[in-house]
């Protein structure tokens, strides 16, 4: 029996404002994307173009909120669905409740993943790097990927894209998109 290919997106939300100190970073509605933020999501909007995405998930923080809606308008995107479960790691959240929120998510995330359609997760290095190791990679892959600002495991607007033949197969992990953006 031939079983489709399921594919996953996890997405990086694009460059936030760091020096709007006046908005906790963690939670909602946390800081706006840049200008240069904005042509990250943009980029990222072309490249889902090419891609059979669907259905769209978002942390709420408005610099998720901003990259998927941004990037869906880019891609002719349907709807996007703001979930809680993406949300960025609070320095006060358990790593256990964390994994146990992002496991539910991909999980709800995978079920939705029908007629070839691949989910789109937006959502926060921080739950990238949970998500990865997840979908099966080595903890040390996953921290020799943190090579991008802040320890991060993609760059911002980056995009990291897992595979499978079947459901017994291993997830196939690759860094498939980061914006080229040329800045004046």
């Amino acid at each position: 029996m031939i079983t489709a290919m399921t594919t996953l997106y996890l997405i990086r939300h694009a460059t936030p404002d760091w020096s709007r100190k006046d908005l906790p970073y963690e939670l909602p509605p946390g800081p706006p994307l840049t200008e240069l933020g904005q042509a990250e999501a943009q980029a990222l909007g072309h490249f889902l173009a090419d891609r059979q995405a669907g259905p769209w998930f978002t942390s709420p923080l408005e610099r998720c909120l901003r990259t998927a809606e941004i990037a869906a308008r880019q891609a002719g995107s349907p709807t996007i669905q703001v979930v809680p479960e993406l949300a960025e790691i609070r320095p006060d959240e358990p790593e256990a409740e964390v994994r146990q929120r992002l496991n539910a998510m991909l999980a709800t995330a995978l079920s939705a993943a029908n007629g070839g359609n691949a989910p789109l997760l937006f959502t926060h290095g921080g739950p990238v790097a949970l998500l990865l190791e997840s979908l099966g990679m080595d903890p040390t892959q996953v921290n020799r990927q943190r090579i991008y600002d802040r320890g991060n495991p993609l760059p911002p607007a980056g995009v990291w894209q897992a595979k499978r033949q079947d459901h017994a197969d291993p997830w196939q992990l690759e860094l498939v998109f980061s914006p080229q953006i040329q800045t004046a």
